[in-house]
């Protein structure tokens, strides 16, 4: 039965903003899924997902809650004022190829099968001694005894590096590469302004290129895999697999990037974990999902209804958006206990976590983040009881992305 009324749990309660993440954000989701679990959200008109079986059934059912008119909440937005997207690199670049994000079936699938084969877990498994090699270097170059950047010394380094070697990103061109990472991450936030467009319009061009390269002279690398790939005689165009690497850019980045400084954040919080840690160190895989379930780096995702539904007793109309959040469902009791709050390393219904998402849009590069982290960590637990905090913690301003700007500590030396 639906109530005549939706009531937004308090006057502070906007989820579309930055700000909102600022405060309290698990305190008013607990309320929901006590309350409310399917919200109405009238001020940014869209449905608020929170309950962790809700995101499952909405997230495997593609065709009545489909990706292709939105998966942001700013896009929700736009859609609203009949606009179209702030920043003309990115629609130029996704009305030439739509983004893996905001494909649904059958399209989605084709795209799937096609790319898929550079991250089954044969193709990841031969990354890893790379990635734990990068992750030491990564380690020791950062400065022991003194204040440093966690996210900009440890954090940020291993995924780029990674991603760049993936795509053939030379030496030379890793300073210009980071700062167009960060810009795409802007981007899919939906913060465009004059710097970020400037980036945009270096990064596309750059990446054709690499494109053309693999095209005419294949490697043995996850680029070369992309543009080789092949079903029923059929390849992806090179605006395609552009639009792909641009998807890759953020999600391997971001991902991986607020999970670790994430993660340690956890660890640095809790001693007595992290001191079991240090005791156990066949926890860490479980600690790892445990950090991704309480850190959830990607907040939220959006589908829009195909035709009028009911889902938890409410009739959700056709054209409705639904905003699926994830750290409200990685929190959900049902789920994960009355004490889903704490940061238990040892938590058996850890991997129960949708930090990766769920169904057909489950992030490709899952396996990938997980081995970027396990190998970070595992250079990083040595020094971990001896690492101290050293001045504020700055969080990322985003409504999308679960992170941190900086995160001052020193290493033992």
């Amino acid at each position: 039965m639906e109530p005549a009324v939706h009531v937004d749990p308090s006057p502070e309660f906007a989820p579309e903003t930055a700000a909102f993440y600022r405060g309290d954000p698990d305190a008013a989701f607990a309320r929901l899924r006590r309350e409310d679990p399917l919200h109405w959200y009238e001020r940014g008109r869209f449905w608020c997902v929170t309950k962790h079986a809700d995101v499952q059934e909405i997230s495997r059912r593609p065709r009545t809650f489909c990706s292709a008119r939105g998966t942001q909440i700013f896009q929700i937005a736009l859609r609203h004022a009949k606009q179209g997207y702030d920043s003309r690199v990115m629609q130029a670049a996704m009305d030439s190829a739509p983004t893996i994000i905001m494909m649904d079936p059958p399209q989605h699938n084709r795209h799937r099968k096609l790319v898929i084969g550079a991250f089954t877990p044969r193709a990841i498994g031969g990354l890893a001694p790379r990635i734990h090699e990068l992750a030491r270097e990564s380690l020791a170059a950062v400065p022991r005894g003194e204040v440093v950047d966690f996210v900009d010394e440890l954090a940020v380094p291993l995924p780029m590096f990674v991603i760049a070697e993936m795509v053939g990103v030379p030496r030379e061109d890793r300073d210009a590469f980071r700062r167009w990472s960060d810009a795409m991450i802007l981007a899919g936030a939906g913060i465009f302004n004059e710097e970020t467009e400037r980036n945009l319009r270096e990064l596309f061009p750059y990446l054709h290129g690499k494109v053309q390269e693999a095209r005419k002279s294949p490697r043995d690398d996850v680029l070369s895999t992309l543009v080789t790939a092949e079903i029923d005689g059929e390849r992806l165009s090179d605006p395609e697999v552009v639009m792909f690497l641009v998807t890759l850019l953020v999600a391997g980045n971001e991902t991986t990037r607020n999970l670790v400084a994430g993660g340690t954040r956890l660890l640095l919080e809790h001693r007595d974990q992290l001191e079991r840690l240090c005791r156990e160190p066949a926890l860490l895989p479980n600690a790892i999902e445990e950090m991704l379930r309480l850190v959830s780096p990607v907040r939220n995702f959006c589908r829009s209804a195909t035709h009028d539904v009911e889902l938890r007793g409410r009739t959700i109309r056709q054209g409705d958006f639904l905003a699926m959040f994830y750290a409200s469902a990685n929190r959900d009791e049902e789920v994960f206990g009355e004490d889903s709050h704490a940061f238990r390393i040892d938590r058996p219904e850890a991997r129960e976590h949708l930090a990766f998402g769920f169904g057909e849009h489950l992030c490709l590069g899952a396996s990938l983040a997980r081995l970027e982290a396990l190998a970070m960590f595992e250079a990083l637990l040595p020094l971990l009881p001896g690492i101290e905090p050293a001045g504020e913690v700055v969080p990322l301003h985003s409504s999308l992305m679960n992170g941190l700007v900086r995160m001052p500590v020193v290493l033992p030396a």
